[in-house]
């Protein structure tokens, strides 16, 4: 057994692995505000959703600094550290690793050159299509992902030690020289599968986009002088921001010296949610997902088991609607409508078990 150092790991119980699904990301546009520290207690607040690495970047709209390392937020950064990050924008992010081993090279922020500049980019989610990009920047040729020939510049990126989506997301993101960050994501994300809410930047803008599904929770607040994008609005309370509304599913948002504007994906689906987000409180229960609180989700949830109709001894436990919404044939719901008549009737006292009369048990003594 591994000896406890402040960090989960799963070394400390194998046999219980726990969440892998709920990284930490932050990232705030502030100019004339110190954006590292505000990341380091943005991510501090998020600590819950990752254990394993912490990191941050910088820009001071020349060139990103990243700095990361393995442990606890706490940890990873010191007092010095943070007055060396100088800028106006600044990401961060806090993993539990879904992809990829726990390892350095897989902390993020990840970052990469591009043709115009650089970009650092963190990611929460899990990507269910990652085989396919990775092969892509490969330069496979039997698959056909719709991915323009202009995707054959990223594939010089491709070639490094991490194994993560986040860093194969990272890579596709650089790879377009003749277009912007913010082009980039609008043509690569459609064509990415899986759950993810992003924030990356490059030297002058922030960025923040979200799954079409909306299965992972992203935040949008206001500083008196800038913009906050975060997991939680834990983040942002800890900052002193003010929640304005959730990153939309499908929604790429760009922060800038202009303003902040929106895009849309061009691929719309059915909004989604994430049963673990909605239901289990963070750092604080009030934190909004999809627009409700888990104290809320988790009311609804009950309301709704409350309204179902009590078994009785002659049907099974089912729905109304049990074969019609579950699609269950017809047989099959007999079958177990039987099996829970034999499981009555076989708890049920026996009438041969019955207990003796006291007559009948005098005799036998």
């Amino acid at each position: 057994m591994a000896r406890g150092d402040g960090r989960l790991t799963h070394d400390l119980d194998p046999q219980d692995l726990g969440p892998q699904d709920a990284c930490g990301v932050f990232g705030v546009w502030a100019p004339g505000e110190e954006v590292a520290k505000l990341t380091y207690f943005g991510l501090y607040a998020l600590q819950h959703r990752g254990q394993e690495s912490a990191g941050i970047a910088v820009s001071n709209g020349s060139q990103i600094l990243v700095y990361k390392d393995m442990g606890l937020v706490s940890q990873a950064f010191d007092e010095a550290t943070l007055a060396s990050l100088r800028g106006h924008i600044s990401i961060g992010h806090c993993r539990y690793s879904t992809t990829g081993s726990s390892v350095w090279a897989n902390a993020q922020p990840t970052f990469r050159s591009t043709a115009t500049g650089s970009i650092a980019l963190g990611h929460n989610g899990n990507l269910t299509n990652t085989g396919e990009l990775a092969a892509s920047l490969n330069g496979s040729d039997d698959l056909d992902l719709g991915l323009d020939a202009e995707v054959e510049h990223a594939k010089a990126n491709a070639k490094h030690s991490a194994s993560s989506d986040t860093d194969i997301l990272t890579s596709m993101l650089a790879g377009y020289p003749d277009l912007t960050i913010e082009q980039a994501a609008a043509k690569v994300l459609p064509k990415v599968k899986g759950a993810y809410s992003l924030i990356f930047m490059d030297e002058n803008t922030l960025y923040a986009a979200r799954d079409p599904q909306g299965i992972r929770p992203l935040v949008l607040g206001r500083l008196e002088r800038g913009w906050v994008i975060a997991s939680e609005t834990a983040a942002l309370d800890i900052v002193g921001a003010s929640f304005i509304r959730e990153v939309e599913p499908g929604e790429i948002v760009a922060i800038d010296a202009e303003g902040l504007r929106s895009t849309r994906f061009p691929r719309r689906t059915r909004r989604a949610a994430s049963s673990s987000s909605s239901t289990w409180p963070g750092r604080t229960p009030r934190s909004p997902v999809s627009g409700s609180t888990p104290p809320g989700s988790r009311s609804a949830a009950g309301w709704l088991v409350s309204t179902q109709p009590k078994p009785t001894s002659s049907s099974p436990p089912r729905s109304p609607a049990y074969r019609v919404r579950s699609g269950t044939p017809r047989s099959l719901a007999s079958r177990t409508a039987r099996a829970w008549s034999r499981t009555r009737t076989s708890a049920a006292p026996s009438s041969s078990r019955a207990r003796p009369s006291a007559s009948s048990a005098s005799a036998s003594s």
